[in-house]
């Protein structure tokens, strides 16, 4: 147990939709007699799963539900899953800001928490005030957070706001300050929700950064919660994957955002809704794009091979006509071009694997015969992720190195 941060057993989280109260008094009066003797609650035995997506019958959801895991100490854990799935609701259990419904959570260490914008904050301290309140909540004492402190305000870039009240502040220098605090006092244990997407581009690489010393450097267990898979397969080594507040699967950090990936059911599809299509003589009636196991798919890793089908209505056959696929980049750069040189009513095109980098791709195509007359166009449709953390580049983190892994020899 000496070596185990956090274990979890058990775990559930219900929650009742509505009004609070079962409806009658004599139900609400078992409950409470229930909740005496130690006893579960025996209304949330009918409670369904938290799928958001479909109409229930119950008014009780299980937002987390009979989970078991073990974190090691200095472990960097990244929690994935679907909007929904638990994830923001497990760390409010483990920081303590939520009590479980069933099971228990044992270990040892103090956490600091970022689950939200401000988390902690008072809007009408300072925030010199506030990074001492903070430390004081922790069980930090007054000497060790002043030995912290230039630290935290160098680290956050808001000197010149220091002894301003926080309320004054905007939402980015709110996050700075408040994951300042988090991460540079002293407890064992670190959790961070995706509030990180409110900073910029610049202070996002930089407590990734910090984020990675404090696990690796400093040996402190880190939490780490993001719809970025980029961003958790940097600094994770392992994953927890939430589906439906059940554990769908825990381990090491590849295979876990593998699995996540393959279970995703976002779209990646365009269909043409453009009523007037059917008077052009061809159009894009279809895109979708796959791997080469025939799996929808939007997010891919670099040595994915990403294959792009095409449906086409042709409606009267022309001469000449090509059809040309781009890949634009996140800011709308042709990156890659290709021409299919025979248009017909299916065409399947495979762009090879380690082309492209990681970052976030759209397709644009059109029907056009070269240098004359634009037919039908697809513009900036089935947008799609590229996902490295294996490649020989990934070791510069989220250095810009373009956008294609160049082809070369070497002597």
């Amino acid at each position: 147990m000496t070596n185990i941060a956090i274990k979890v057993e058990n775990l559930g989280k219900a929650y009742q939709l509505g009004q609070i109260g079962t409806g009658t008094i004599s139900r609400d009066l078992e409950r409470w007699y229930a909740r005496m003797r130690g006893k579960e609650d025996p209304f949330l035995r009918i409670g369904e799963a938290n799928d958001r997506s479909i109409k229930g019958e119950s008014d009780i959801v299980w937002s987390l539900k009979d989970l078991n895991f073990e974190i090691e100490q200095g472990d960097a854990v990244g929690i994935i899953g679907r909007n929904g799935a638990g994830k923001s609701t497990l760390l409010k259990i483990l920081s303590k800001v939520t009590a479980p419904t069933t099971g228990k959570i044992s270990g040892h260490g103090r956490i600091a928490s970022l689950l939200e914008v401000g988390t902690g904050f008072h809007p009408e301290l300072s925030g010199r005030e506030n990074i001492f309140l903070n430390g004081a909540i922790l069980g930090m004492r007054k000497k060790e957070i002043q030995r912290k402190f230039d630290e935290i305000v160098d680290f956050a870039g808001i000197e010149r706001y220091i002894d301003t009240p926080v309320k004054r502040y905007s939402s980015g220098m709110y996050v700075r300050l408040a994951f300042a605090v988090a991460a540079h006092l002293e407890s064992e244990i670190l959790i961070v929700d995706e509030v990180l997407a409110v900073g910029d581009a610049e202070f996002q690489k930089k407590c990734l950064g910090k984020m990675g010393d404090v696990s690796k450097g400093e040996g402190r267990t880190v939490l780490f919660v993001s719809h970025d898979m980029n961003s958790v397969g940097q600094l994770c080594r392992t994953g927890l994957h939430l589906k439906d507040g059940k554990a769908s699967n825990y381990g090491p950090i590849n295979n876990i955002i593998r699995s996540y990936l393959s279970n995703k059911i976002e779209s990646s599809k365009y269909i043409n809704e453009d009523i007037n299509a059917h008077f052009k003589p061809m159009y894009i009636k279809q895109i979708t794009l796959n791997d080469n196991l025939h799996n929808a798919k939007s997010e891919f890793y670099i040595d994915d091979e990403i294959v792009l089908n095409f449906q086409i209505c042709i409606n009267k056959k022309l001469q000449n006509t090509d059809l040309f696929i781009l890949v634009l980049d996140s800011k709308k750069r042709r990156v890659f071009a290709c021409e299919i040189d025979e248009v017909k009513e299916e065409i399947s095109v495979t762009i090879k694997s380690h082309q492209l980098v990681r970052g976030s791709y759209s397709i644009h195509a059109f029907i056009n015969i070269p240098m004359d007359t634009q037919i039908d166009v697809a513009e900036d449709v089935c947008n799609f992720t590229i996902i490295d953390f294996t490649s020989q580049m990934y070791k510069h983190g989220d250095y810009d190195y373009g956008n294609v892994f160049g082809r070369f020899d070497s002597q």
